[in-house]
């Protein structure tokens, strides 16, 4: 049968299944350029407004993945696993997470981005690490993994060239906001990067791409089917991305938050979504059996807070070129200096701290990306003085705005920053109520411990 990629166009325009070999065709035509972005453009609005079955959606996430190399992990010890956030803001989980991980002996090769708009990359906030190299070949990370047992590294274009070419042309189309597209993103890079075992951190609300719980958990459901079906042990952990995550936002300042945290002066929220994010993976890795749900818990934040995955983060820092000064830390490419103060205008509970506006505001002081050639500023950022919950007066800071003592920041940038920090924090006279960071664990099976 000759494909035609108009008749492909047309059937789902109708609303009608597109068949494996038709998905097959279309994902190899943009790939090596066959199908222009003029018809590639119409058949993903078809996809937004018709949707995908469960197998059309899965054919085309394993065919996006096989266009380009798939990493054979067989080199790592054990399961391979792997973690991937929906970003958020003041997201620093992957720099807990490898290293408590490999305090069990799991090792982890992780393919991270560069941070576009406020949420932020792992690869910017490892780059603020004096040193550091993210841009390591594949052919040496068995001997990083034999050091360390993690690989932190910057994604290679023959990753899933084709969501490459797909996720240009969705931002420039108004094809973005996709279940199956989104999801078969994901996915077909999870799946060429190699893991056995992944576990989604989907975050939720105002500071997360998916700002309604159903809409999360219907995301987490199709990755879960997309990774099962390609013999990936899958899980999905629904995070609340209202506020901040940690109480830094910035890439210094960030990483500076790690460290306090696996020196056991973390914030706890940081703490939940890790201990949480890692109790997953270890059970995935068939590791820990001998220990029940709530002591491996109690396990894994002892890890993370007593110096075990503290000696393991400076391993992975050290083996990849990253400084470590005389006392112990990280030394940073600039650090970061207070510039201004949001100060409370009245009494009262803060009731929510808008993390989008958040965001925003950090990435005005120079800490994220507007466009793809903006230069970062490593030690711009966010203090926040104060979250949800917490008691205030009138005149008590709720967060200090920061750039980098190298750097320069122009005034109107900075109170561009402030206007959007200060309309960030909603106070009331009564407290809110307490919320989990944790929303949902999906699927709801057990493991099958003791």
């Amino acid at each position: 049968m000759i494909m035609n990629i108009l008749d492909i166009i047309l059937e789902k325009r109708y609303g009608r299944e597109l068949s494996d070999e038709q998905i097959a065709f279309f994902v190899k035509g943009v790939t090596d350029g066959s199908i222009p972005d003029y018809q590639i453009s119409p058949l993903l609005m078809a996809i937004v407004l018709n949707g995908m079955s469960e197998r059309e959606m899965t054919t085309l996430t394993l065919e996006m993945a096989k266009s380009g190399e798939v990493n054979d992990l067989s080199y790592l010890e054990g399961v391979p696993v792997d973690k991937h956030s929906t970003g958020g803001v003041g997201d620093k989980i992957t720099p807990l997470l490898l290293p408590l991980l490999a305090t069990y002996g799991i090792q982890s090769v992780k393919l991270s981005g560069r941070g576009l708009g406020y949420t932020g990359g792992t690869v910017d906030k490892f780059e603020s690490i004096e040193g550091f190299n993210c841009q390591i070949a594949k052919k040496d990370f068995p001997e990083l993994i034999k050091k360390t047992g993690m690989v932190i590294s910057g994604q290679t274009p023959d990753l899933a060239p084709a969501d490459k070419i797909l996720y240009s042309l969705r931002d420039v189309t108004g094809t973005v906001d996709s279940i199956p597209l989104i999801a078969s993103s994901i996915m077909s890079k999870k799946i060429a990067g190699g893991a056995k075992a992944l576990v989604l951190d989907v975050t939720c609300g105002f500071g997360a791409f998916m700002k309604e719980e159903s809409r999360a958990r219907e995301l987490s459901a199709a990755m879960i089917r997309i990774g099962e079906g390609a013999g990936i042990k899958t899980r999905a952990v629904i995070t609340e991305m209202d506020q901040p995550l940690g109480n830094r936002i910035g890439n210094t300042l960030e990483m500076q938050e790690v460290y306090d945290t696996l020196c056991g002066k973390g914030q706890k929220d940081v703490e939940a979504v890790v201990i949480e994010l890692a109790f997953q993976l270890v059970r995935l890795a068939g590791k820990g059996m001998d220990l029940d749900d709530s002591e491996l818990r109690v396990d894994l934040l002892n890890r993370l807070t007593d110096g075990r995955a503290l000696e393991e983060y400076r391993k992975l820092i050290s083996s990849q070129g990253g400084v470590i000064d005389d006392d112990g830390s990280p030394r940073y490419v600039d650090y970061p200096f207070d510039t201004m103060h949001v100060n409370a205008i009245e009494d009262g509970y803060i009731t929510n701290v808008r993390a989008n506006l958040i965001g925003r505001a950090s990435c005005t002081l120079g800490a994220g990306r507007f466009e793809k050639r903006d230069k970062i500023d490593f030690g711009a950022g966010i203090i926040l003085g104060a979250k949800k919950g917490d008691k205030v007066k009138r005149g008590d800071v709720l967060c200090a705005l920061c750039k980098g003592e190298k750097a320069d920041l122009p005034d109107d940038r900075l109170y561009a920053a402030y206007d959007l920090a200060s309309k960030a924090f909603e106070i009331s006279p009564n407290p809110p109520k307490e919320s989990d960071p944790i929303i949902a664990v999906l699927p709801k099976k057990p493991f099958g411990v003791k």
